[in-house]
């Protein structure tokens, strides 16, 4: 085995304490960027008429998704080259920034502009702290550790919705973004002192920048083709397919630039690693279904099972509380389980098999039956998130960590915005465009036909079950790498086993 894998090891010096501090900084690190992204969406109409532009309000929401997933490899390549803690409290800092712009804000377009800089402060959150976990605990009982994540992404799930319209109504819609300035405040301190305890496995590297802002502007190009096609334009109108091919003119430089460089952005032997190139995959088509289906979702139980817009969000619990279930079973498995790959296998053909039946008796099931199908549809998916994670860390140096970690983040966030895309090709093309037929006002007046949203459902229910085919079929190709040893009792410090 190459002794550089065996890093982690490195981190037996840490005490139960240490990992304890550095796990909570980094958790509320990774709490900013999880709820900046759910408590926004509920304070836009109040935001349109405070600010007086209520065109262009998806705006807010677009450019923080632009920033944030362009500049993810690069927080990943950073932190290879300078190391975790500087290159996390500058990204804390860059977000925090970011946020009291937004919350001064004068306009529409000024508030869009100050979240493009929140988002690229936040873009590299999640990553890093996928990293620095991978710093301090060996593969083997890294998974248990995902399941801290998931928690973390479920409570903004559930609280940030709640809390920006509360927020927004009762107090000032600024104040969605000033919270932001104490929790940053206390994840900078946090981290800061804690993580100068993290061992160090940054190499000299030269980062690549010719090659970042080709994949950068890339990127860019395509999120504004998915966020524009079938809303702003046709699919198949001049300006989406000028993006389209913007995009793809950009990828084939970025390919070429991959290629010719003395040190590419994203090292070659990288991509060329099955374990990354297929785990990579497997959670792109598995959480950009699982978005899909919290995106489209209550739009079904609006109008095909006739709930409210409040209860509509409930009804969205048993999808998203689900995975903390699958993925805390699946990461405890993996510390204790030889073929740790059975489990996420398992609960990803469970996972098909929940949507293919939701497809087939789409408009039929009583609203129990349905929640009921959705809670196993999401505790299989969450099986996936640790193993994924994990198998992708434990296949690449130590000095590799960040950057193997963001680029797999990165092209699941990519995989979410193509199956969202698709979802809403499948929804809205259905119905004939966007804007009146899927309204606020045509939902309470009644006036969308559910015999057809039935029908687009028993597609968009398709399309998710062979969403998660996809990512089964890739994890099953991946190939299972025993997981490197233990190093010491890391969980203790956070009250496990």
């Amino acid at each position: 085995m190459d002794k550089r894998l065996d890093a982690p090891a490195q981190a037996a010096s840490l005490t139960p304490a240490d990992i304890r501090s550095i796990l909570i900084g980094v958790m509320l690190a990774l709490f900013l960027a999880a709820l900046d992204q759910t408590i926004v969406a509920t304070a836009l109409p109040t935001i349109g008429r405070e600010l007086n532009d209520v065109t262009h309000l998806s705006w807010v929401v677009t450019i923080y998704l632009l920033a944030s997933t362009a500049v993810t490899p690069l927080y990943g390549k950073l932190a290879d080259i300078h190391g975790r803690r500087v290159v996390l409290l500058s990204g804390i800092a860059v977000f925090v920034v970011g946020s009291v712009a937004c919350a001064l804000a004068p306009s529409l377009w000024l508030l869009v502009l100050a979240r493009f800089i929140q988002g690229l402060g936040g873009g590299g959150l999640i990553a890093l702290a996928q990293t620095i976990v991978a710093d301090m605990v060996p593969p083997k009982e890294r998974g248990r550790y995902q399941v801290y994540f998931a928690s973390v992404f479920m409570s903004s799930s559930l609280l940030g919705p709640v809390l920006g319209g509360v927020l927004a109504e009762q107090l000032h819609w600024s104040v969605i973004f000033w919270i932001n300035v104490p929790l940053g405040f206390v994840a900078y301190w946090m981290t800061s002192s804690a993580l100068k305890r993290l061992p160090r496995h940054e190499r000299p590297h030269k980062l690549d920048v010719l090659g970042a802002l080709l994949m950068t502007l890339g990127t860019v190009s395509l999120l504004l083709a998915l966020s524009w096609g079938g809303t702003a334009y046709p699919w198949r109108s001049l300006p989406i397919a000028g993006v389209v091919g913007m995009s793809l003119a950009l990828w084939a430089l970025f390919a070429w630039r991959l290629r010719t460089a003395s040190e590419p952005l994203i090292p070659l032997d990288l991509l060329g690693n099955r374990v990354v190139r297929r785990g990579t995959v497997a959670a792109g088509f598995g959480m950009g279904t699982f978005i899909g289906l919290t995106i489209y979702l209550p739009l079904y139980f609006e109008t095909v099972m006739g709930m409210s817009a409040t209860h509509s969000g409930l009804g969205l619990l048993p999808l998203t509380c689900g995975t903390v279930v699958g993925a805390t079973s699946s990461g405890r498995a993996m510390s204790h389980v030889t073929n740790y790959k059975r489990v996420p296998l398992a609960g990803l053909f469970v996972a098909l098999a929940g949507t293919a039946v939701l497809s087939a008796f789409s408009g039929q099931l009583p609203l129990l039956a349905f929640s009921a199908i959705l809670a196993v549809v999401s505790i299989g998916f969450g099986t996936l998130l640790p193993v994924a994670t994990v198998s992708i860390q434990n296949a690449v140096s130590a000095h590799q960590l960040g950057t193997a970690t963001a680029v797999a983040n990165f092209f699941r966030q990519i995989g979410g915005a193509l199956i969202v895309a698709v979802f809403g090709a499948i929804v809205l093309g259905g119905v004939g465009g966007p804007a009146a037929q899927l309204s606020p006002e045509a939902l309470k007046l009644g006036t969308v036909d559910r015999e057809t949203m039935v029908t687009l459902f028993r597609y968009v229910f398709g399309a998710a079950s062979l969403g998660f085919g996809c990512a089964l079929i890739s994890l099953a190709r991946m190939e299972q790498r025993p997981l490197r040893g233990r190093a010491i009792e890391a969980a203790k410090a956070v009250g496990g086993e």
